[in-house]
């Protein structure tokens, strides 16, 4: 047995091999020059007096549904505890893994605390420099690139939602303000459900999810809240001891399925089978609701004739593998049950059918008349309350910037597009909230198009894949060291983020950043950049606020939020119950024109899954693990105490037919790539899949992506401006290692 992580780059990258072998682990595995210890802190934040123990209000930016409000306990300038805010009704005063380990992120001895520079790419031969020397040389090549190109098209920005909160958008900002670039465009996350419930409903609108306990009927579709939403299922079980029975259907039998009163194991990528068949047989036992039909959907008629047509409950039971008794006890329960409501996960839309088994989902909540009603509906997320100015973001180019604005460049191909862009070709990388070296698809060809840069810039916390591979990394303050303010794209509260302690060691906020940047680039090139080179980061903060903002959650100013910290909106928590969708047709839109205008089905009909190749029998999905997001938190010393290995889970029936057991290295390949991980044994999942959890460790070689292959989602292009991502359409073999 062995525990060996190995992961193959193949023969796409060349002099990066001294990148490898410590992948990702902080200052020991680098050559510095010139760092010093943390220096202590030696100037509280304003207006607190250093000695005292503060309390103060903070706001959980992480690509997370929860987006929880914090209570953060100061003592002499250091953070002692961080806890749930007890007067946040969805919060509820209790955290996930993740938040209680925040203590240990802002005081990691791994975490960049200073501007430094790598003397060769991917060496890890860093030197500290001052922020002077790194605003200075960053300057000089985008007034390099501008001088040589015409334009700053040769500048490409990859960033996304390693940090939410709104002041954050400061990045694009410090972009948008020195002229058109390149942008990384779109998102590897949600894209295909967005577009699908644009297609149906308009836009992504749900109810508040604390209105789940009002359910009679609820189905967890493709989503792991026991994991991924610990507030939430505390939500959910709630409703369950108010009576609601709770199904789960998953390819993964999941903490939270284990929890649920019936589970359903599903093949994977034929939801829309599974929603089409139970549409089928609520037409023909006429349990559809057809006065509602009548009066909010256009189309329900050309979709009951394609369910008569096309669809039988004894299909959708060969497509899915869930037998005929149990679509149809499912789709009886669910189409009798009112208030019944959906959760759509994220992950069952990462398909090539994934939009379109989005819309069949959806398509039942509408047949059955639980759209706009408390309890039900088909929830999948929200940006009601995102209303900000967005003032930190929305800077004009300088004056007389050529070309016609800035070139789209898709972030789920992001390496081939970026070694295919021309005219001009892409020279220099800024990366921020992202590492996509460690989450992006195509690990090798993301790791060509780096190696092909003349200069990259990436702002993070950590030495991370994608720090590695860069020239300059600037270090970034926590969420704890900088005011700002944040709202989720799940729930309905607003969370207020006080500045708790000073900046450790040289850190700066994003908005800092932009302000230093072009202080510099004005002092080398008068006119180069509009971005404001000084300002209050509070009244930065107080900019994004609006009447519509202070309307919405019962506010009478921006002084108002400072004392109530954390807030709830008002109104319109229950989407759609004013029957005003917003489609051309004002309707409910089973049959979608702007559906066809994006290349797919009018209707919500039936798109075949891609079928398993023969010499890759298994398709390897690769979820959310519970301990972290993405490559967030899993290095930090709590959660390695916890958890500190990948591993690949195997049903025991494949085990034993290849003589696999429990702790084995195992080698999963296909033809992009392979990974090396001990193996886990398990029967909840079946034995065509294979589990492999994406991460970041970073004492190990590991990247699920070295075997995940760019193939892009149905839906996604226009919400979003690219398709999503089809992340679990990976198919693999697998032997011992």
């Amino acid at each position: 047995m062995g525990e060996e992580v190995k992961f193959s780059r193949r023969s796409f990258v060349k002099g990066v091999a001294a990148v490898g072998a410590t992948a990702g682990i902080g200052y020991g595995a680098y050559s510095l020059t010139g760092l010093k210890e943390v220096e202590p802190i030696d100037a509280p934040v304003p207006g607190v007096t250093p000695s005292a123990t503060s309390t103060f209000y903070n706001a959980c930016p992480r690509n997370c549904y929860d987006t929880c409000s914090l209570v953060t306990t100061v003592e002499e300038g250091v953070i002692k505890r961080v806890s749930g805010n007890p007067d946040n009704s969805y919060t509820r005063g209790k955290l996930c893994v993740k938040g209680n380990s925040y203590t240990r992120s802002v005081y990691s001895p791994d975490r960049i605390l200073y501007p430094m520079r790598q003397k060769g790419r991917g060496t890890g031969n860093w030197e500290r420099i001052s922020w002077d020397e790194a605003f200075t040389e960053i300057a000089q090549n985008i007034i390099k690139i501008k001088e040589n190109y015409g334009s700053t098209l040769p500048i490409c920005l990859n960033k996304y939602s390693g940090n939410f909160e709104i002041m954050h958008y400061g990045i694009e900002g410090t972009l948008s303000s020195i002229g058109y670039t390149s942008r990384a465009t779109g998102t590897p996350c949600w894209p295909a459900g967005i577009d699908a419930q644009t297609f149906d409903f308009g836009t992504i609108y749900n109810n508040d999810p604390e209105d789940l306990v009002n359910s009679k009927y609820l189905i967890l579709w493709g989503v792991n809240p026991a994991w991924c939403s610990v507030h939430s299922m505390y939500l959910v079980e709630e409703a369950k001891r108010r009576g609601c029975k709770i199904v789960a259907i998953d390819p993964i039998l999941t903490a939270t399925a284990s929890k649920a009163n019936e589970y359903i194991q599903i093949k994977p990528s034929t939801d829309g089978a599974l929603a089409l068949g139970m549409a089928k047989y609520i037409l023909d036992n006429k349990l559809y609701d057809s006065q509602w039909l009548e009066s909010n959907a256009k189309g329900h008629e050309e979709f009951f004739a394609y369910l008569k047509d096309k669809v039988t409950v004894k299909w959708a039971s060969e497509k899915t593998g869930v037998p005929v008794e149990v679509i149809e006890q499912l789709a009886k329960e669910y189409a009798q049950a009112d208030p019944a409501n959906i959760w759509i996960g994220y992950g069952m839309q990462r398909h090539t059918n994934g939009g379109a088994s989005v819309r069949a989902i959806d398509a039942l909540a509408a047949i059955t008349g639980n759209i706009g009603k408390p309890g039900g509906g088909a929830q999948y997320a929200q940006l009601e309350t995102w209303g900000f100015n967005y003032h930190a973001m929305v800077h004009d180019a300088p004056e007389g910037s050529q070309g016609d604005g800035n070139r789209a460049i898709n972030m789920n191909n992001f390496g081939a597009e970026v070694l295919a862009a021309q005219e001009p070709p892409i020279k220099m990388l800024w990366i921020a909230a992202r590492n996509p070296v460690a989450q992006d698809p195509e690990t090798s060809v993301v790791l060509k198009a780096f190696e092909s840069m003349d200069f990259v810039v990436t702002a993070d916390m950590y030495m991370n894949e994608t720090v590695r591979m860069s020239d300059i990394v600037l270090p970034v303050t926590t969420l704890f060291e900088t005011p700002g303010v944040n709202v989720s794209y799940w729930h309905y509260w607003l969370n207020l983020n006080e500045q708790a302690i000073q900046s450790l060691g040289e850190a700066k906020s994003d908005v800092e950043i932009a302000m230093g940047l072009s202080a510099k680039m004005n002092q080398l090139a008068q006119g180069s950049c509009t971005y404001p080179t000084e300002g209050n980061l509070e009244e930065w903060v107080e900019k994004e606020c609006n009447e519509g903002i202070f309307t919405q959650f019962g506010l009478k100013d921006f002084k108002d939020l400072k004392t109530k910290k954390s807030v709830k909106a008002k109104n319109n928590l229950i989407a759609w119950a004013d029957g005003k969708f917003r489609t051309p047709s004002g309707k409910y839109e089973l049959y979608s024109e702007e559906a066809v205008k994006f290349g797919n089905k009018a209707l919500p009909e039936y798109i075949e899954e891609l079928q398993t190749p023969a010499e890759y029998p298994f398709r390897c999905i690769s979820p959310h693990w519970k301990l972290n997001l993405h490559s967030q938190f899993q290095n930090l010393d709590w959660v390695e105490a916890i958890h500190n290995k990948p591993f690949i889970e195997i049903h025991p029936k494949v085990a034993q037919k290849m003589g696999i057991k429990d702790g084995d290295s195992i080698k999963m390949y296909n033809d992009l790539g392979f990974i090396v991980v001990p193996a886990k044994i398990t029967a909840t999942i079946s034995e065509d899949i294979v589990v492999v959890y994406e991460a970041w460790y970073k004492d190990k070689d590991f990247n699920v992506n070295f075997t995940t292959k760019a193939i892009p989602a149905d839906m996604g292009a226009k919400a979003t401006g690219m398709p999503g991502i089809a992340f679990h359409d990976n198919f693999v073999n697998i032997t011992k290692a």
